[in-house]
């Protein structure tokens, strides 16, 4: 079966077929750095990340490309609230971002560009835009006239008549239509200014992303991917510019991950569910997280709450406890085991017709179907489970040995692609041991919960204060109120 992708411009899946035999360029959108990444990062990278490892699985060559958006209004405001350059505030977070990727097992892009690092390519894609009668200049600020564009709207569905009613759209009565969208901003006091033929000043929001991908990935590649709030205005507003630019078809596949919601509602900040990496996994392993993310089909919302989450540690705990058990009784360690099966596994394993490698492989080409992969190597724990146990064949056999070691070489090598396993088991089992019994959590940080939650209960935030004390429940806490106050203990 070849690989079949949901493409969001035509709103059914497709055949992949790539611009060049054998290759493939891919362009995510990536963050923009003002703050702590949260789950909703978390939830896209993992998803392109284990995207990016399947397609190198299938012996693509694949050219990724993932900015930072380090020019930003965000940024800039957030820059002036603490005094600094938004620069400097940018750069901070970018790190961190880095950091957090990297416990989430996320592959570095071949490519990581700045806004701020491509100035002039974006300066010279809005003027040929103003040259081909598609910008227009008003006292600094270069437009993007969207009625110069005939088809505008077929990535989102969006009705230009309805001015796309709920979007995010500025107000500016020098427009010509209130749609119209920023190419170049006009220098303002506090802000980073470049020299333009316009003026000192910046560039608008989506034009950085065509810049960048087209400085890497030329005039048209074959994937753009990020998330699904970002169908409209950017991702619609980056295939106007572009081929505006160009004249021709900026992307040939578009690909969008669904939204987390928190406890059945969306995640916002202003409902107070919002959840930084870091403070996920100061309670639990990176690899549970990463886990769970994969359990729901990139483009379905996933709903985050401690009790899910508990949920993928006691599986990822199976996956660990089968792994540790079976090197032991081959005598070896997880980090000597071959990344690859040599099908003696499957030649052991009746129960099907087609090999686990095809079964997974059908399961991936089906637009990425990680769930339905995990699925298959559920199968795959259980045949390891009973040939460690003996109920296959006498583990003194040779030919059983290679079989359990097979099945072993089986899971490194799909770990490789859906970014799990990476730990030796012992530190891992080791390291859960102490999470269930809060050690991930310091005094410090149970009594700063404690405290939330007690301020909670003097709001009336019930919910909240529930939220809390699962958060403490599930990091292996418990707490018990009194007329003295709350007191904690690590469970038993």
């Amino acid at each position: 079966m070849s690989l079949m992708i949901y493409n969001s411009r035509s709103r059914e899946k497709e055949a992949f077929k790539p611009i060049e035999e054998g290759k493939i360029r891919m362009y995510v959108c990536g963050v923009t750095p003002y703050d702590y990444s949260h789950i909703g990062h978390a939830r896209c990278y993992v998803a392109f990340d284990t995207i990016l490892r399947y397609l190198r699985y299938s012996d693509y060559d694949v050219t990724f490309v993932r900015n930072y958006t380090d020019i930003d209004d965000k940024i800039i405001k957030r820059a002036n609230e603490k005094g600094i350059e938004a620069v400097d505030l940018a750069a901070e977070f970018i790190e961190a971002y880095k950091e957090d990727m990297s416990a989430l097992h996320v592959l570095q892009a071949d490519h990581e560009p700045k806004v701020s690092e491509t100035i002039q390519e974006i300066i010279e894609m809005v003027e040929r835009i103003v040259e081909n009668k598609m910008g227009y200049v008003v006292e600094g600020d270069v437009y993007f006239d969207i009625n110069s564009m005939e088809d505008y709207g077929k990535l989102s569905g969006c009705n230009v008549d309805d001015l796309c009613s709920g979007a995010r759209v500025e107000v500016d009565s020098r427009k010509k239509s209130p749609l119209d969208f920023a190419l170049w901003k006009s220098a303002k006091p506090n802000e980073p200014a470049w020299d333009s033929p316009w003026g000192k000043g910046r560039p608008g929001w989506h034009i950085e992303c065509s810049a960048m991908s087209q400085k890497f990935l030329g005039e048209v590649f074959d994937i753009h991917g990020g998330g699904k709030d970002l169908v409209f205005p950017h991702h619609e507003n980056e295939i106007a510019q572009s081929e505006a630019y160009t004249g021709h078809k900026h992307v040939n596949y578009w690909m969008h991950n669904g939204f987390v919601n928190i406890d059945n509602e969306k995640m916002s900040k202003s409902l107070n569910n919002f959840f930084t990496i870091r403070e996920v996994l100061k309670i639990f392993h990176p690899e549970t997280l990463r886990l769970f993310l994969l359990t729901t089909h990139y483009r379905s919302p996933i709903n985050y709450s401690d009790v899910n989450l508990a949920e993928a540690r006691k599986r990822l705990d199976y996956f660990y406890e089968t792994i540790q058990r079976a090197t032991g009784k081959l005598g070896t360690s997880w980090d000597k085991i071959e990344d690859k099966s040599t099908g003696a596994f499957d030649a052991h394993d009746t129960e099907f017709d087609n090999t686990l490698r095809e079964r997974f492989v059908a399961a991936m080409n089906e637009d990425f179907n990680a769930p339905r992969a995990l699925g298959e190597l559920s199968h795959l724990f259980t045949r390891i489970n009973q040939l460690t146990d003996g109920k296959l064949g006498d583990l003194e056999d040779e030919g059983v040995k290679e079989v359990l070691l097979d099945g072993l070489r089986y899971v490194k090598e799909f770990g490789q692609v859906v970014g799990l396993w990476f730990d030796q088991p012992e530190d891992y089992l080791a390291r859960q041991q102490g999470e269930q019994k809060g050690d991930t959590l310091s005094k410090e940080d149970i009594e700063a919960l404690i405290q939330a939650r007690k301020d909670a209960r003097t709001n009336r935030d019930f919910a909240k204060a529930d939220e809390i004390r699962d958060q403490l429940a599930a990091a292996g806490i418990e707490i018990k109120d009194s007329p003295e106050g709350t007191t904690w203990k690590y469970a038993n």
